[in-house]
């Protein structure tokens, strides 16, 4: 059972030194644009540059995230991020987007490439299809018991890494669309207002229109310091610490707690309690108690608690960690006229000092004295690890403590400024790829999704393109829409989903149907012989992704609904492209039910609503009861583009029915088939925007 890396946020450079001098071993950071936290301060290439030299000068890796969503236009400046990464020396990049992976192996392909947790990767088969990408390392969906987490290392041949503390997100990273939707600022593209953790109240008996008062989206914190050695038996390869909008008190303080349990040892459990934390904390995913007991709120007494924490929590950071072994080899003496002084690391790093006072003859041992004085490296990332003494005629001599200190302080000065230098990665010649246009003013083909075989009119089936139901509908399929029925995949598979979902496409293989419908990396591997069909899960928005996934045997597929119709116009893979002309938007994908706040799972009916705190109602849809289903909360206001379909620059619109009755299913086709404008409230959602 080997110590995990313990890998600390960073979102600035006073958050950065806190982490270091805490005792991190790696630390992730934003470079400024391209990354989740685009709120935190972030660094600049030069910034990262520093950043790297500081890091590695005390033996932590830097990890740098370019984890978000990017669109065509920014292809190339996404490039340059890649080249000065590289050229800092970083020692990984965090990737959502197939497109950064792609320009990361194709500009720097030394630096490490890490599968980020907005990629939703939460199964075996989702580790192996990442390394099967190119990809050294998988961070783990936050969702995970501690079974499913070690199910995953013990097949993935790639590192794993899991976040152990921090804030949870209510939705499944990368299956979130609340904050574009709601607000016009995407999670996705790392600008998160946070909506959820705003009024979305589940109670019953709350009076049309009014108010919801009850946070029922909002998780208390995760904590799995406790659990560390469970999850280094596991496997994990580093565990991950959340928050670069925090503090540098919050960053040391759970970095020294998780330095303790990993060493067996006792750590201020109140002390990261009063730092920060939502009406205490949560490890309902780790332990499989997913309940109302994971849900909580940010309190005045919470916020006191930190106040209060803070100036004890600095305390950690004042002095840096002692942790780089320095070897000392002493020589020469009375009879040399000095005495040499050299000092190195383990990383190879040398360097050699020269005593500026002639030793004199010494009236007993000195090397006891000499010992004392080599070992005082307080103030430095340094801890002596020996010391080999080779006096010349006449002993080493006596010279005053000072000169000894000084000695140390020179030498070790010069060690740090040597391992402080900055080896860029070798960088690739690379020409950004030209993609077409897609055409506009063209009237796509009509198809749509339906939640289950009886939501679809039978009159209808046979006008559109593509008839799309989840699998779990499969053989409630009838025969004669099979050849035009896709077969739509769950976006998030947990328990034993994948290998029943597997098995069921091994069993349909001859049944018929047109196609399947992907929404994760991890069904490319079970796939085999299907038509395969990118869906909302792989958010695609650009035309190097898109181009990628065609690469991988996807003939069709569904571009993010976040993506503008000028950015939708650049994607043009080569195969039919997607997007949604109806439908209720999926704004969330959670594992946690909000209505486990109010009802036990036993007495739920499968869904219910969320009333926000304007008074609208968004409906939640459940796919099984428990920790192994999954629940999605609605837009309470459809999108719609029936009477501006040619303005759409796809191959194929797709209406996406949910709970819409059979009879309202066939108005609403009505309408799209004749181009006429929607009936009731509708948005056009992000379409005509500038994202």
């Amino acid at each position: 059972m080997s110590r995990p890396e313990i890998l600390a946020p960073a979102g600035n450079r006073e958050m950065l030194g806190a982490a270091v001098f805490s005792g991190a071993d790696a630390v992730y950071l934003g470079l400024t644009g391209f990354n989740a936290r685009r709120t935190a301060g972030n660094f600049t290439p030069d910034e990262l540059r520093e950043a790297v030299s500081f890091c590695h000068a005390r033996g932590v890796k830097v990890h740098v995230t370019l984890n978000t969503l990017v669109y065509d236009r920014e292809l190339s400046g996404l490039a340059d991020a890649v080249r000065a990464v590289a050229a800092a020396g970083a020692d990984a990049v965090i990737a959502d987007d197939l497109a950064t992976a792609q320009l990361v192996r194709s500009i720097a392909p030394t630096l490490h490439l890490h599968g980020s947790t907005q990629m939703s990767v939460h199964t075996p088969e989702g580790a192996k299809e990442l390394a099967a990408l190119g990809y050294d390392r998988v961070i783990l969906a936050r969702e995970l018991s501690l079974e499913e987490i070690r199910a995953v290392c013990e097949a993935s041949p790639i590192e794993v890494e899991v976040f152990v503390h921090g804030a949870l997100c209510m939705s499944v990273s990368g299956q979130c669309m609340m904050s574009a939707f709601l607000g016009g600022r995407s999670g996705n593209r790392g600008a998160c207002a946070g909506p959820c953790r705003l009024p979305f109240d589940a109670s019953a008996g709350l009076k049309p229109g009014q108010p919801g008062k009850a946070c029922h989206l909002s998780l208390k914190d995760m904590d799995y310091i406790p659990h560390l050695r469970e999850l280094m038996d596991a496997g994990v390869a580093s565990v991950k610490i959340e928050g670069r909008l925090r503090t540098p008190e919050y960053a040391a303080a759970v970095v020294t707690a998780c330095r303790a349990v990993c060493a067996g040892q006792p750590y201020d459990e109140k002390l990261v309690r009063d730092i920060f934390s939502r009406s205490g904390f949560t490890d309902g995913y780790l332990t499989n108690r997913n309940d109302g007991k994971m849900f909580g709120v940010r309190t005045e007494a919470d916020a006191a608690a930190t106040r209060a924490a803070t100036p004890k929590a600095r305390e950690l950071f004042r002095r840096e960690l002692q942790r780089v072994p320095v070897h000392y080899e002493l020589s020469g003496g009375v009879e040399d006229g000095g005495v040499k002084l050299t000092a190195r690391d383990d990383d190879g790093h040398r360097v050699s000092v020269y005593s500026a006072d002639e030793p004199q003859p010494a009236q007993k041992d000195p090397l006891p004295g000499i010992e004392r004085a080599l070992g005082k490296t307080g103030g430095t990332p340094f801890v002596m690890d020996g010391l080999a003494a080779e006096p010349g005629e006449g002993g080493f001599g006596f010279l005053p403590g000072s000169a000894w200190n000084e000695l140390r302080r020179e030498a070790l000065d010069k060690l740090l400024e040597k391992r402080s230098e900055v080896t860029p990665h070798a960088v690739q010649a690379f020409e950004m790829p030209t993609y077409p246009a897609h055409t506009v003013g063209q009237l796509p083909a009509l198809a749509a999704r339906f939640a289950n075989a009886a939501q679809c009119p039978a009159d209808v089936a046979e006008k559109l393109q593509y008839l799309i139901f989840p699998i779990t509908e499969a053989e409630s399929i009838p025969a004669a829409w099979r050849g035009k029925t896709l077969l739509e995949l769950p976006r998030v598979m947990f328990g034993r989903l994948e290998q029943k979902t597997a098995a069921r496409l091994d069993a349909l293989q001859d049944a018929g149907f047109a196609g399947a419908v992907v929404n994760n990396p991890a069904q490319l591997r079970y796939t085999d012989g299907w038509a395969l069909y990118g869906g909302l899960g792989l958010n695609i928005t650009n035309p190097m992704s898109a181009a990628r996934y065609a690469s991988l045997g996807v003939q069709g597929m569904l571009l993010q609904p976040e993506t503008a119709l000028t950015a939708m116009q650049a994607v043009a893979p080569g195969v039919p492209a997607a997007a949604l002309c109806y439908g209720h938007l999926p704004l969330m994908l959670t594992r946690a039910c909000p209505l486990r706040n109010v009802r036990d799972c036993g007495k739920c009916p499968g869904g219910g609503t969320l009333r926000d705190r304007k008074g609208r109602d968004f409906t939640v849809t459940c796919s099984a009861p428990g920790g192994a289903g999954v629940r999605t909360v609605f837009n309470p206001v459809p999108l719609y583009m029936g009477e501006r379909l040619r303005e759409l620059p796809v191959d194929v619109a797709i209406a996406a029915f949910t709970t819409e009755t059979p009879a309202r299913v066939s108005q609403i086709l009505d309408l799209l088939f004749n181009a006429q404008p929607f009936d009731s409230e509708f948005t056009r959602g992000l379409y005509y925007t500038n994202n």
